[in-house]
């Protein structure tokens, strides 16, 4: 069983001190592959670095959260369009916008992403997106610029509810799925609407070190989410689906791979 976690942010601090052990964990649990998100010039290139440093088995996103759109200036968008023209660059992003937090203005943010919208559509590479209680604004932006979807992409961390979720698969969006889903309080909405994402537009994702799913036992010690705890989120999304774990598997790795442009390379669990 091969699983890929297409949003991790191996950049984050907190994976420094273990990481080659963490990538041993990885393959251990049966996760092939990994997208390295980047979030801000600065960790876009190291995210790049370290996929570069790991081939097939680690890839990166290129991009500016919404929370940095403010980061936006011109060196940073200098040193991402070199990135994105790197072969282990596999997306633009992560991208979007984000009106819970606000990090940064509402125009700041609007205007980042209407600006790496418009790099996905030259760069033909597909979109790895952000989106939280900004729905309306964010869909409206993607009408906008439908050139930008040409090769497709990914609602990362999908959280949100039947509506958004309709919205995102009309416009040919694939689904991101953490350990938001394994969350009694906060996942419940989530756990119906799993069911209603087709095959070949369902992904699976960590997102770690963020989104501990709160059901894994035993629990870290760190309450630190990591690559290998992904194949507790895709054994509960399959429970969910009705379908076995290895068939979970296979559809999440197939789409993954299509969206992304990864090879298949059985050696990625058994080689690094």
């Amino acid at each position: 069983m091969e699983l890929i976690d297409i949003g991790i942010n191996l950049t984050h601090e907190s994976f420094s001190h273990d990481f080659e052990p963490l990538l041993h964990r990885a393959r251990d649990a049966g996760v092939a592959q990994m997208v390295v998100t980047g979030t801000t010039a600065q960790a876009s290139a190291a995210a790049a670095d370290l996929a570069r440093a790991h081939p097939r088995r680690l890839y990166a996103t290129a991009g500016v959260h919404p929370h940095h759109a403010t980061e936006l200036d011109q060196p940073a968008t200098e040193v991402l369009i070199a990135l994105l023209k790197r072969a282990e660059v596999v997306a633009v992003g992560e991208c979007g916008l984000d009106y819970y937090r606000n990090y940064s203005p509402r125009a700041a943010q609007l205007t980042a992403f209407a600006r790496q919208l418009e790099w996905a559509a030259g760069c033909g590479k597909p979109l790895f997106l952000h989106q939280r209680d900004a729905h309306d604004d964010f869909i409206a932006l993607l009408r906008r610029h439908p050139e930008a979807l040409r090769a497709g992409g990914v609602a990362h961390c999908f959280t949100g509810g039947a509506r958004e979720l309709e919205d995102c698969l009309e416009l040919g969006l694939c689904i991101g799925i953490t350990g938001w889903i394994c969350d009694e309080r906060r996942g419940l909405g989530l756990r119906e609407l799993v069911t209603r994402i087709p095959a070949g537009r369902l992904m699976l994702e960590t997102d770690g070190p963020y989104l501990l799913p709160r059901d894994l036992r035993p629990k870290p010690a760190t309450r630190r989410n990591e690559p290998a705890f992904l194949a507790h989120i895709a054994a509960v999304v399959a429970q969910l689906r009705g379908e076995s774990s290895e068939q979970c598997a296979a559809h999440t790795t197939a789409t993954a791979r299509a969206l992304f442009g990864l090879s298949t390379f059985a050696e990625t669990l058994g080689g690094q």
